[in-house]
């Protein structure tokens, strides 16, 4: 075919109504490629300004969440004070009950030197058992008394503890002896 231009100069009636169809398709062509292209870009346009309110949201998420991080570190922190606050002050508390103890006990040691007991029917275990007058009042006086004196409890006494189990066993064989002798 020939160029446009010769066809425009030298063209017969034939040739021009050829190229003025060509050219009325190839102007269609161009004017639904264009609206196409107009349409993907207002498609690109809407989803850029999509996205630039999807990043804003993200970024004010984003930065209301390492606010609340921050303020959480700060809390933490602070508890980790109080925290290692508290440890130090128990264990002060920790030393200075166990120089009790031991100022407690040392005490207790020359107190039990002075004042040894007697028997294991001491004073002090005969007036502990003192008024029972049946066995079922003795088990009951001897839980009791290991209630108090049991060594786990704050005022536990081991050697009060002994003291009450031998006469406890001794007054349970006696009334034993009784009951069977009856």
């Amino acid at each position: 075919m020939r160029n446009i231009d010769e066809i425009l100069k030298d063209g017969n009636e034939k040739e021009l109504s050829e190229l003025k169809t060509w050219l009325f398709r190839e102007e269609f062509r161009l004017s639904m490629i264009r609206e196409e292209l107009d349409e993907l870009r207002r498609k690109l346009e809407n989803e850029k300004k999509f996205h630039e309110t999807e990043m804003k949201s993200q970024q004010h998420k984003l930065k209301i969440e390492k606010g609340r991080l921050e303020q959480e570190n700060r809390l933490l922190d602070q508890k980790m004070k109080i925290l290692q606050k508290g440890f130090e002050d128990l264990d002060q508390d920790r030393r200075t009950l166990q120089m009790e103890k031991d100022k407690f006990n040392s005490q207790r040691g020359s107190y039990h030197e002075r004042h040894t007991y007697s028997s294991p029917h001491s004073e002090v275990a005969e007036m502990l058992f003192s008024g029972v007058n049946s066995f079922l009042t003795l088990k009951k006086r001897y839980k009791d008394l290991m209630k108090m004196f049991h060594p786990d409890n704050v005022t536990g006494d081991h050697e009060m503890v002994q003291i009450i189990t031998r006469e406890y066993e001794e007054l349970k064989k006696a009334y034993e002896m009784g009951s069977r002798a009856r």
